[in-house]
């Protein structure tokens, strides 16, 4: 499908640009993670985490090249899904996006509770009333446009982006830069301890390939957006990381229940709660925001491929976006709010089908270099086959590795997925099913 064409012929409006994506893929990423992970990553890793910063992004480096030279080969709408469902096999396809069907409603539970909590912090509001009201907000901004939701990303991500240089700026006569010494002089255990944790960090900057068919010029523009995403992410988490071990030191930032309101609270003083509750509010709704977008879309990719029901692939007539899909992802995110509190429990559940998705596409990546030299033509980014094999062989060992590490902690995830996925492809493979999937190849 060229750039030209892939608007008239799925109805999706083309209103995406590269500051869009640029926000939507750091939005995703720079969200609940920072103000819960660096914490526990400074009481086991000290300096080290700045240096484990940069290297938890080596996984999503492998991730992001690949989700680049795809998209600027066959850019799509719910692309993880769709170059599954391609080059890889319908089943697999399916699987994973069926698992994270449940994932993603999972996800907006976690980021609304962890946004409560921070609220809760500034006023005393009730929780479950209030996550339904977000929900509703994101609901509306999704229904009425992916520019309306891209814009409505872009301006929290630049409010939470001055809120973290506040922070920065106020640590400069803190600033000690022999901590980077520390960290790359310290050794590797401590590096290697953090690492786990800072990974979660960058999970999420492939999502400006989810919305390839509503971006003008996609093959060129989504590669883009990706590379700056990451980069600038990185570049937040390292400044905020370097300042909060500046400032507060590793040992109390390690038993903070709030890590990031402390070094707050060390440099701007009674300032520091109202700047925190801000960033973290800014940064949640961001988050919750952008996987809301993504839920939709993979929705009304499944619906107008045929393997879920044929009313979530239609487009609404005005506003250009998958309507019913948005609707169901709203109903299913609200039934979310029903599900185990438990955040370990609910993380795991989100991680699990977060690292099939990325094994999946790395493996259509592969056989596309493999396979398909008629797609490997219409890439921009001119990678030999040869290195698109490794890059993606190397992805899918990584995914399947970080996986499988939440297995020994707690089993229950992994069982309610195994149930979850069970009665996806006992639908699937329906009688009635198989009919409809016939005529959408």
């Amino acid at each position: 499908m060229s750039d030209s064409k892939a608007g008239p012929q799925t109805g999706l409006k083309q209103r995406v640009t590269l500051i869009d994506l640029v926000m939507l893929g750091a939005g995703t990423a720079i969200g609940a993670a920072i103000f819960s992970v660096l914490g526990p990553a400074a009481q086991v890793g000290g300096a080290g985490i700045l240096v484990a910063a940069g290297l938890a992004a080596l996984p999503m480096v492998l991730f992001a090249l690949v989700y680049a030279y795809m998209a600027s080969a066959v850019p799509r709408t719910a692309a993880s899904y769709e170059w599954q469902r391609q080059f890889s096999h319908p089943v697999i396809a399916f699987s994973i996006v069926w698992l994270r069907v449940l994932s993603n409603a999972v996800v907006m539970i976690v980021l609304g509770r962890v946004l409560m909590n921070y609220l809760g912090m500034a006023l005393p509001l009730p929780a479950v009333p209030v996550i339904l009201g977000l929900f509703t907000l994101i609901f509306a901004l999704n229904y009425l446009g992916v520019a309306v939701a891209a814009r409505a990303q872009t301006v929290l991500m630049v409010m939470l982006l001055a809120l973290f240089a506040v922070l920065v700026v106020s640590g400069v006569p803190d600033m000690k830069p022999h901590l980077f010494v520390e960290a790359v002089t310290g050794g590797w255990t401590p590096i290697l301890a953090a690492l786990p944790l800072m990974i979660q960090l960058f999970l999420g900057i492939e999502t400006a390939t989810e919305v390839g068919e509503e971006v003008r010029n996609a093959k060129t523009v989504v590669p883009w957006g990706i590379a700056l995403g990451l980069l600038l992410t990185v570049v937040v988490y390292v400044s905020v990381s370097f300042t909060a071990l500046s400032v507060v030191g590793a040992e109390e930032l390690g038993t903070s229940k709030a890590p990031l309101l402390a070094v707050a609270q060390a440099t701007l003083g009674r300032w520091a709660t109202p700047l925190i509750v801000t960033a973290a509010v800014a940064a949640l709704i961001k988050s919750m925001n952008a996987i809301f977008l993504v839920y939709a879309r993979f929705l009304y990719a499944m619906g107008a491929t045929g393997v879920l029901p044929a009313p979530l692939g239609r487009i609404h007539p005005r506003f250009g976006t998958p309507h019913v899909a948005t609707c169901v992802a709203f109903v299913a995110s609200c039934a979310g709010l029903f599900l185990p509190d438990s955040l370990l429990f609910l993380l795991l559940s989100i991680n699990v089908p977060t690292m099939m998705k990325y094994f999946g596409s790395c493996l259509a990546a592969y056989n596309v270099a493999d396979r398909h030299p008629e797609v490997r033509a219409q890439a921009r980014l001119r990678f030999s086959p040869g290195l698109v094999k490794v890059l993606s062989a190397l992805g899918m060992v990584a995914a399947i590795i970080i996986a499988a590490l939440g297995f020994g902690t707690d089993w229950r995830p992994y069982a309610l997925l195994a149930v979850w996925l069970a009665l996806g492809l006992a639908y699937y493979f329906r009688p009635s099913g198989k009919a409809a999937m016939s005529r959408h190849p």
